[in-house]
């Protein structure tokens, strides 16, 4: 393990698309099935809920029933308590929490939707968790992020709001400590990867062939400034 310590909880962050439900699900599995006492957490902060709950109301979405600022106060409450109940648990428990999500993501969420108008607050709730083991921010690029979104149908993002995303995570103060993993390759690349990450602090185990070989994480790296992007298609 590293540096001696256990490691009790580790972190998917990224943008909407970027995989964080789909890998944080397959690392807990391939662990779990090796011996590694893993299981998966969501910490989301109830969008998709609320945006289904609006629709039954003739609404598109949570924040035209709720308002905008409305519903990051609500993220902000529910990802708090989902964190809180995690951390509760791998206090008491051997589990290694695969988290989907976590603090971070709301400071970002409050960065692209809201300016950062309410962070200082949010930072001071969340300042009382204890951050995670291991933060791997899963990257893509946000026009692959915006096709894999429309492509599952269930929720819609803009490509603007996906770019002002992934801007925010790169600007967090935390961003240093992020392990920074390419996500925009086939799921098993990208689940090799996020297990080479945490390698150092697992135990030998005999993974599955097809994931032993360990794929490159990169350390955090600026996306290069470029024009607002414009709007695009799924098929483009």
């Amino acid at each position: 393990m590293a540096g001696d310590r256990r490691l009790r909880t580790v972190a998917l962050v990224g943008i909407d698309g970027s995989g964080k439900t789909t890998q944080a699900n397959r690392v807990a599995v391939v662990l779990a099935d090796a011996g590694v006492p893993a299981v998966y957490r969501q910490n989301a902060g109830g969008r998709a809920w609320f945006g289904h709950f609006a629709r039954r109301f003739g609404r598109p979405d949570g924040p035209s029933l709720v308002g905008r600022v409305g519903m990051l106060w609500v993220e902000s409450v529910l990802r708090w308590l989902s964190i809180a109940r995690t951390q509760l648990r791998t206090a008491v428990g051997a589990d290694i929490a695969v988290m989907d999500r976590h603090a971070v993501c709301q400071y970002v969420s409050i960065r692209a939707h809201a300016g950062g108008r309410g962070e200082r607050l949010a930072r001071f709730c969340y300042g009382r968790l204890r951050a995670p083991d291991v933060t791997v921010l899963l990257a893509i690029d946000p026009r692959d992020a915006y096709r894999r979104i429309e492509a599952r149908g269930t929720d819609h993002e803009s490509l603007e709001y996906l770019a002002a995303a992934d801007a925010a995570y790169r600007s967090l103060p935390e961003s240093p400590g992020f392990v920074v993993v390419d996500a925009g390759g086939a799921p098993d690349e990208v689940t090799s990867a996020v297990l080479a990450v945490l390698r150092p602090w697992l135990p030998p185990v005999h993974l599955p062939p097809d994931l032993e070989r360990p794929m490159p994480a990169r350390t955090p790296e600026p996306r290069p400034r470029s024009s607002a992007p414009t709007r695009h298609s799924p098929g483009t």
